[in-house]
């Protein structure tokens, strides 16, 4: 069997073990090895092994994951969550679906701070759902909106997705924290807007509120100054050059603690949980790194990549055209795998084509992170949906499914504009970085 050949049995060998629910890490390492013994032997193999679990795990740059997981963690357990949606909730939730779009802004601005999409979505679901089914709320719009705006914690800087492809890519994660700016609001705005043209087409289906004064809103904007205030703290820190991505992110960890003791929700049992939540994530997602280091070694070896680019230069497309296949090989594939491991699996074989054709490669990140957004609320494995199915009592799965479709409209109209308009995400990495 020729090398690219065994490349393409081992991917499809991987497809196949995530499908019968093999952890990720080990399905990519036991690819990685029995590849690696059947292109280069044993003794090649024993070397990668020796060193590059190692190599992997050692980067004082990974440092900045354990740290933002803790910060995103500490926040989840200080109620920050409640009080942005009883904020907005003051703010907007009078406009046609105020309270689904309040549910959106809250989803934007606690996944700025906590980081997780999974995490963004489960921890709204416990707020915002009883408030809006309790006024005569659709389940369908409901859902969709907690489903569509837990997506925005993996764009929405600090971002652990974010973080992880420019480790990767070898690329800088202050630039894709900017990057993913523009693109993050842009995401916030089009929901908002679906969720009006939803409700100005079905009325019954968001009933609208009375309209709050005076010091009531005043009252909830200081609801929402200190996330806020840990936010500008950590990427203003960043961006001024006052301390470095893990120098932030340790001071966004200590932040979120002293706000959850301000708060007065700091005890034993919550810094238990926190310290166990931070340590078991880092733990897989180092273990994930590992075990895609090990399958990179093989599919390189294996020469599929170079085949890969060779063959689309052959069809004589353009650096668009190059990048819209793709996008559409991942919006496929996000019907089955989650986002970590359809961007870890896919890394090793299509940047070397964005680095053949000359593409930008943190325009490139904005777009995969934002494709692989998509496929967490794309069924039948999108995990956003199956997170607030669970969350909410006698919610169905096909009842989310189907209020997320507009959400998911949505999206292809913000990943058009990303293609049509690169500057959306390069602007302000070229302007401040």
């Amino acid at each position: 069997m020729s090398a690219p050949l065994t490349g393409v049995v081992g991917l499809v060998a991987l497809l196949a073990l995530i499908s019968i629910r093999v952890p990720v890490a080990i399905a990519m390492g036991v690819v990685g090895v029995v590849g690696g013994i059947y292109i280069n032997g044993w003794f090649s193999l024993g070397f990668v092994l020796g060193s590059q679990p190692f190599v992997t795990s050692s980067s004082y740059s990974l440092s900045v994951i354990p740290l933002f997981v803790m910060m995103g963690a500490f926040a989840s357990r200080a109620g920050l969550s409640a009080s942005l949606y009883q904020a907005l909730h003051a703010l907007i939730g009078h406009w046609r679906g105020g309270l689904a779009s309040a549910t959106i802004g809250a989803c934007a601005l606690f996944g700025a701070v906590c980081g997780s999409s999974l995490a963004t979505a489960a921890t709204m679901a416990r707020v915002a759902v009883p408030e809006m089914t309790g006024i005569g709320y659709d389940r369908r719009l409901t859902s969709g909106a907690l489903a569509a705006g837990g997506t925005l914690g993996i764009l929405i800087p600090p971002s652990i997705i974010m973080v992880i492809f420019a480790l990767l890519t070898e690329q800088s994660i202050g630039r894709m924290f900017l990057a993913g700016m523009i693109p993050g609001v842009l995401a916030a705005l089009l929901y908002i807007a679906t969720v009006t043209i939803l409700a100005t087409l079905r009325p019954d289906w968001a009933p609208r509120m009375q309209r709050v004064h005076g010091e009531n809103r005043l009252a909830a904007l200081r609801m929402m100054s200190p996330i806020l205030g840990l936010f500008l703290v950590v990427m203003g820190g960043i961006y001024a050059g006052i301390f470095s991505p893990t120098e932030g992110a340790g001071v966004g960890a200590f932040g979120a603690i002293v706000l959850a003791g301000l708060r007065g929700s700091l005890n034993r049992q919550v810094i238990r949980d926190a310290l166990v939540e931070t340590a078991s994530t880092t733990a897989m997602l180092f273990m994930i790194l590992i075990g895609t280091s090990v399958l990179q070694f093989f599919i390189e070896t294996s020469t599929l990549p170079r085949v890969i680019v060779d063959w689309i230069g052959t069809l004589g497309l353009s650096a668009t055209g190059v990048i819209v296949l793709i996008l559409v090989i991942y919006i496929i594939l996000g019907c089955f795998l989650d986002s970590l491991s359809m961007m870890l699996i896919t890394l090793p074989l299509v940047f070397p084509i964005v680095q053949e054709m000359g593409i930008d490669p943190i325009w490139f990140g904005v777009l995969v992170v934002s494709v692989v957004e998509v496929g967490l609320i794309t069924p039948p494995l999108g995990m956003n949906l199956y997170v607030i199915a669970s969350s909410v009592p006698n919610l169905r799965f096909e009842t989310v499914a189907a209020g997320v479709v507009p959400f998911l409209l949505a999206d292809f109209v913000r990943i058009a504009l990303l293609v049509a308009v690169p500057a959306l995400s390069l602007f302000l990495p070229n302007l401040l970085m």
